[in-house]
């Protein structure tokens, strides 16, 4: 009884994310910027997506707009809102690299807005204009390894608004993978959560060239 005890109240400290949960219930919101070459030398890798076509020039692509809590964070949320069209999810793939990667969002994140779908992909393209991708990115024309703190020091250059406790840089598989951003429901930057700021600390992190 004891050891059932202790596991119950080791799942109660867990953080607190669910899925099916009310949508609009949420604090904040996460911009998820992906570095496509990365994502297309790895996930990408065999599937012809679009955002990995050479040609495109993809660099950091709206991964996605997630609602946030202070702990946790909302998925596949109840909503009466109807599902977007075709129309609708192929227009957001100048941003997002696919139609497929914006129903995705919308099925797992963007119900747990409380918004219809018009409304979130449009709040969706507003929070990545919002945000200046620092030049020497979108031009990069050869593979780089450098320290992960160094991304961030290059947004918070071109966003003076940004603190660096409002953006985490994440890696995966020894590669610069996003960088995440943390706005209020106004999509004004804020301070991000402790389960977000989970800042990369690779010194010799690897960036793909954008072709």
């Amino acid at each position: 009884m004891r050891v059932f005890a202790i596991a119950c109240a080791a799942l109660l400290a867990l953080p607190a994310w669910a899925e099916g949960e009310q949508a609009g219930a949420f604090d904040y919101y996460v911009l998820s910027l992906s570095w496509a070459p990365g994502w297309c030398a790895t996930d990408g890798a065999g599937r012809e997506a679009a955002q990995c076509d050479p040609a495109n020039d993809a660099h950091f692509v709206l991964h996605g707009l997630w609602p946030q809590n202070e702990t946790g964070w909302p998925s596949y949320c109840r909503t009466t809102a109807r599902n977007p069209s075709r129309a609708q999810t192929a227009a957001m793939a100048d941003i997002m690299g696919s139609d497929g990667a914006a129903w995705y969002q919308w099925k797992k994140h963007g119900r747990c807005a409380g918004l219809s779908a018009v409304d979130y992909f449009a709040t969706a393209r507003r929070a990545y204009d919002s945000i200046t991708i620092p030049q020497v990115f979108t031009a990069l024309r050869k593979d780089i390894r450098l320290p992960a703190a160094e991304v961030e020091a290059a947004f918070l250059e071109e966003n003076p608004d940004l603190l660096p406790e409002m953006i985490t840089i994440t890696c995966r598989q020894g590669r610069i993978q996003e960088a995440r951003i943390c706005l209020t429901r106004d999509l004004t930057p804020r301070r991000c959560g402790p389960d977000v700021i989970r800042d990369c600390q690779m010194s010799d992190a690897l960036m793909e060239k954008v072709r």
